[in-house]
Protein backbone atom coordinates (compact mmCIF):
# COMPACT_ATOMS: atom_id res chain seq x y z
CA UNK A 1 0.00 0.00 0.00
CA UNK A 2 1.35 3.58 0.12
CA UNK A 3 3.18 5.12 2.83
CA UNK A 4 3.59 9.17 3.51
CA UNK A 5 5.59 10.91 1.59
CA UNK A 6 6.24 8.11 -0.78
CA UNK A 7 7.74 9.10 -4.03
CA UNK A 8 6.87 7.10 -7.20
CA UNK A 9 4.65 3.95 -7.49
CA UNK A 10 3.69 1.23 -5.13
CA UNK A 11 5.92 -1.60 -5.06
CA UNK A 12 5.07 -3.98 -8.12
CA UNK A 13 3.40 -7.25 -6.87
CA UNK A 14 2.40 -8.91 -10.33
CA UNK A 15 4.70 -9.00 -14.04
CA UNK A 16 2.74 -6.36 -15.99
CA UNK A 17 3.40 -4.14 -13.29
CA UNK A 18 6.45 -4.48 -13.12
CA UNK A 19 6.74 -3.66 -17.07
CA UNK A 20 4.83 -0.98 -16.32
CA UNK A 21 7.26 0.57 -13.94
CA UNK A 22 9.92 -0.42 -15.98
CA UNK A 23 8.05 1.42 -19.34
CA UNK A 24 7.59 4.53 -16.76
CA UNK A 25 11.03 5.02 -15.99
CA UNK A 26 12.54 4.50 -19.67
CA UNK A 27 9.81 7.27 -20.75
CA UNK A 28 10.96 9.14 -17.75
CA UNK A 29 14.32 9.48 -18.64
CA UNK A 30 13.04 10.33 -22.55
CA UNK A 31 11.55 13.32 -21.07
CA UNK A 32 14.40 14.12 -19.12
CA UNK A 33 16.68 13.96 -21.94
CA UNK A 34 14.07 16.16 -24.81
CA UNK A 35 13.84 18.67 -21.69
CA UNK A 36 17.49 18.94 -21.10
CA UNK A 37 18.09 19.27 -25.15
CA UNK A 38 15.65 21.70 -25.36
CA UNK A 39 16.86 24.37 -22.40
CA UNK A 40 20.24 23.59 -23.99
CA UNK A 41 19.21 24.92 -27.88
CA UNK A 42 17.04 28.04 -25.95
CA UNK A 43 20.45 28.89 -23.47
CA UNK A 44 22.53 28.75 -26.71
CA UNK A 45 20.60 30.91 -28.74
CA UNK A 46 20.20 33.40 -26.60
CA UNK A 47 23.54 33.23 -25.47
CA UNK A 48 25.58 32.86 -29.02
CA UNK A 49 25.35 34.00 -32.64
CA UNK A 50 23.13 30.75 -33.40
CA UNK A 51 20.46 32.42 -34.31
CA UNK A 52 22.30 33.89 -37.30
CA UNK A 53 19.97 33.93 -40.44
CA UNK A 54 22.24 30.71 -41.87
CA UNK A 55 21.40 28.28 -38.45
CA UNK A 56 17.78 29.67 -38.57
CA UNK A 57 17.41 28.65 -42.61
CA UNK A 58 19.78 25.14 -42.14
CA UNK A 59 18.46 22.24 -44.10
CA UNK A 60 20.60 19.89 -41.50
CA UNK A 61 18.45 21.12 -38.63
CA UNK A 62 15.20 21.04 -40.19
CA UNK A 63 15.89 17.12 -41.17
CA UNK A 64 17.17 16.65 -37.73
CA UNK A 65 14.16 17.54 -36.00
CA UNK A 66 11.73 16.16 -38.14
CA UNK A 67 13.48 12.59 -38.02
CA UNK A 68 14.75 13.08 -34.16
CA UNK A 69 11.06 13.32 -32.94
CA UNK A 70 9.86 10.50 -34.89
CA UNK A 71 13.04 8.03 -33.61
CA UNK A 72 11.66 9.27 -30.38
CA UNK A 73 8.09 8.30 -30.94
CA UNK A 74 9.36 4.46 -31.89
CA UNK A 75 11.32 4.38 -28.56
CA UNK A 76 7.84 5.38 -26.56
CA UNK A 77 5.56 3.48 -29.10
CA UNK A 78 6.67 -0.28 -29.03
CA UNK A 79 7.63 -0.88 -25.11
CA UNK A 80 4.21 0.53 -24.89
CA UNK A 81 2.27 -1.67 -27.71
CA UNK A 82 4.36 -4.57 -25.95
CA UNK A 83 2.55 -3.86 -22.56
CA UNK A 84 -1.05 -2.92 -24.02
CA UNK A 85 -0.78 -6.70 -25.46
CA UNK A 86 0.54 -8.30 -21.87
CA UNK A 87 -2.83 -6.65 -20.42
CA UNK A 88 -4.88 -7.70 -23.00
CA UNK A 89 -3.75 -11.36 -23.66
CA UNK A 90 -5.68 -13.56 -21.55
CA UNK A 91 -4.76 -17.41 -21.65
CA UNK A 92 -6.15 -20.31 -19.84
CA UNK A 93 -6.89 -18.39 -16.61
CA UNK A 94 -7.01 -20.68 -13.49
CA UNK A 95 -9.90 -19.09 -12.03
CA UNK A 96 -12.67 -16.32 -13.18
CA UNK A 97 -14.26 -13.92 -10.54
CA UNK A 98 -17.38 -11.97 -11.28
CA UNK A 99 -16.96 -8.00 -10.05
CA UNK A 100 -19.59 -6.02 -9.76
CA UNK A 101 -20.08 -2.55 -8.49
CA UNK A 102 -22.47 -1.01 -6.35
CA UNK A 103 -23.58 2.17 -4.25
CA UNK A 104 -21.39 1.91 -2.47
CA UNK A 105 -19.80 -1.55 -2.04
CA UNK A 106 -18.58 -4.57 -4.00
CA UNK A 107 -19.87 -8.07 -4.83
CA UNK A 108 -17.65 -10.87 -5.95
CA UNK A 109 -18.91 -14.04 -7.52
CA UNK A 110 -16.10 -16.73 -8.05
CA UNK A 111 -17.54 -18.23 -10.99
CA UNK A 112 -15.83 -21.59 -10.87
CA UNK A 113 -17.60 -22.72 -7.80
CA UNK A 114 -21.60 -23.28 -6.98
CA UNK A 115 -22.84 -20.54 -4.41
CA UNK A 116 -19.55 -18.84 -3.42
CA UNK A 117 -20.58 -15.07 -3.50
CA UNK A 118 -20.00 -12.54 -1.03
CA UNK A 119 -20.85 -8.57 -0.65
CA UNK A 120 -17.61 -6.54 0.29
CA UNK A 121 -18.22 -3.51 2.52
CA UNK A 122 -15.66 -0.89 3.91
CA UNK A 123 -15.29 -1.30 7.93
CA UNK A 124 -16.21 1.78 9.76
CA UNK A 125 -13.34 3.57 11.53
CA UNK A 126 -15.15 2.96 14.77
CA UNK A 127 -15.21 -0.91 14.47
CA UNK A 128 -11.09 -0.63 13.07
CA UNK A 129 -8.71 -3.32 14.64
CA UNK A 130 -5.25 -2.26 15.29
CA UNK A 131 -3.34 -2.31 12.30
CA UNK A 132 -5.98 -1.94 10.13
CA UNK A 133 -6.42 0.81 7.96
CA UNK A 134 -8.67 3.33 7.37
CA UNK A 135 -10.81 4.05 4.44
CA UNK A 136 -9.17 0.60 3.12
CA UNK A 137 -10.34 -2.31 5.42
CA UNK A 138 -12.94 -4.21 4.06
CA UNK A 139 -15.35 -7.16 6.08
CA UNK A 140 -14.80 -9.75 2.88
CA UNK A 141 -11.20 -10.00 0.97
CA UNK A 142 -11.39 -10.97 -2.54
CA UNK A 143 -8.81 -14.06 -1.70
CA UNK A 144 -6.69 -15.53 -4.60
CA UNK A 145 -4.21 -17.97 -5.23
CA UNK A 146 -0.55 -16.63 -6.08
CA UNK A 147 1.19 -17.09 -9.33
CA UNK A 148 -1.52 -18.75 -10.96
CA UNK A 149 -3.83 -16.54 -14.03
CA UNK A 150 -6.83 -14.81 -12.77
CA UNK A 151 -9.35 -13.48 -15.20
CA UNK A 152 -11.22 -10.64 -13.53
CA UNK A 153 -15.22 -9.84 -14.98
CA UNK A 154 -16.55 -6.57 -14.17
CA UNK A 155 -19.28 -4.68 -14.41
CA UNK A 156 -21.70 -2.39 -12.36
CA UNK A 157 -25.18 -2.47 -11.01
CA UNK A 158 -26.06 1.12 -10.98
CA UNK A 159 -23.31 3.83 -11.99
CA UNK A 160 -20.68 3.85 -13.41
CA UNK A 161 -17.55 2.83 -11.36
CA UNK A 162 -13.73 1.91 -11.93
CA UNK A 163 -12.03 -1.46 -9.76
CA UNK A 164 -8.57 -0.80 -9.35
CA UNK A 165 -5.42 -2.41 -7.33
CA UNK A 166 -2.19 0.05 -8.25
CA UNK A 167 0.28 -2.49 -7.03
CA UNK A 168 -1.36 -5.04 -9.33
CA UNK A 169 -1.06 -3.19 -12.58
CA UNK A 170 -5.21 -3.73 -12.34
CA UNK A 171 -7.88 -0.84 -13.20
CA UNK A 172 -10.91 -1.03 -15.11
CA UNK A 173 -14.13 0.51 -15.15
CA UNK A 174 -17.36 -1.50 -14.38
CA UNK A 175 -20.31 0.42 -16.60
CA UNK A 176 -24.10 -1.15 -16.20
CA UNK A 177 -25.07 -3.72 -18.80
CA UNK A 178 -21.50 -4.03 -20.31
CA UNK A 179 -19.16 -7.20 -19.13
CA UNK A 180 -15.03 -5.85 -19.22
CA UNK A 181 -12.44 -8.27 -18.51
CA UNK A 182 -8.90 -8.18 -17.21
CA UNK A 183 -6.21 -10.40 -15.83
CA UNK A 184 -3.67 -10.31 -13.43
CA UNK A 185 -1.17 -12.96 -11.95
CA UNK A 186 -0.16 -11.94 -7.94
CA UNK A 187 3.29 -12.64 -8.20
CA UNK A 188 4.00 -12.93 -4.05
CA UNK A 189 1.71 -13.46 -1.15
CA UNK A 190 0.53 -10.43 0.70
CA UNK A 191 -2.66 -8.45 0.71
CA UNK A 192 -3.31 -5.29 -1.61
CA UNK A 193 -5.46 -2.24 -1.39
CA UNK A 194 -7.35 -0.49 -4.00
CA UNK A 195 -10.35 1.90 -4.32
CA UNK A 196 -13.32 2.94 -6.45
CA UNK A 197 -11.42 4.97 -9.08
CA UNK A 198 -14.53 6.31 -10.60
CA UNK A 199 -16.88 9.23 -9.28
CA UNK A 200 -19.89 7.31 -8.32
CA UNK A 201 -21.79 9.28 -6.35
CA UNK A 202 -21.77 10.47 -2.23
CA UNK A 203 -20.08 7.27 -0.89
CA UNK A 204 -17.74 7.15 -3.63
CA UNK A 205 -14.42 6.99 -1.07
CA UNK A 206 -15.88 4.10 1.12
CA UNK A 207 -16.00 1.30 -1.24
CA UNK A 208 -12.15 -0.07 -0.90
CA UNK A 209 -10.89 -3.63 -2.71
CA UNK A 210 -8.79 -5.93 -0.82
CA UNK A 211 -6.72 -8.78 -2.17
CA UNK A 212 -4.98 -11.82 -0.56
CA UNK A 213 -3.41 -13.39 -2.27
CA UNK A 214 -2.49 -16.94 -0.73
CA UNK A 215 -1.03 -20.33 -1.67
CA UNK A 216 -2.88 -22.18 -3.68
CA UNK A 217 -3.48 -25.18 -0.22
CA UNK A 218 -4.56 -22.07 1.78
CA UNK A 219 -7.01 -20.79 -1.33
CA UNK A 220 -8.61 -24.38 -1.34
CA UNK A 221 -9.12 -24.38 2.47
CA UNK A 222 -10.76 -20.79 2.53
CA UNK A 223 -12.78 -21.79 -0.52
CA UNK A 224 -14.37 -24.88 1.23
CA UNK A 225 -14.88 -23.24 4.21
CA UNK A 226 -16.71 -19.94 2.83
CA UNK A 227 -18.83 -22.99 0.50
CA UNK A 228 -19.72 -24.29 4.20
CA UNK A 229 -20.96 -21.34 5.64
CA UNK A 230 -23.09 -20.55 2.42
Amino acid sequence: MAHPSQLGFQDAASPVMEEMLHFHDHALMIIFLISTLVLYIIVAMVSTSLTNLYTLDSQEVEIIWTILPAIILIMIALPSLRILYLMDEINDPHLTIKVIGHQWYWSYEYTDYDDLTFDSYMIPTQDLTPGQFRLLETDHRMVVPMESPIRVLITAEDVLHSWAVPALGVKMDAVPGRLNQTTFIVARPGIYYGQCSEICGANHSFMPIVIEAVPLQHFENWSSLMLEDA
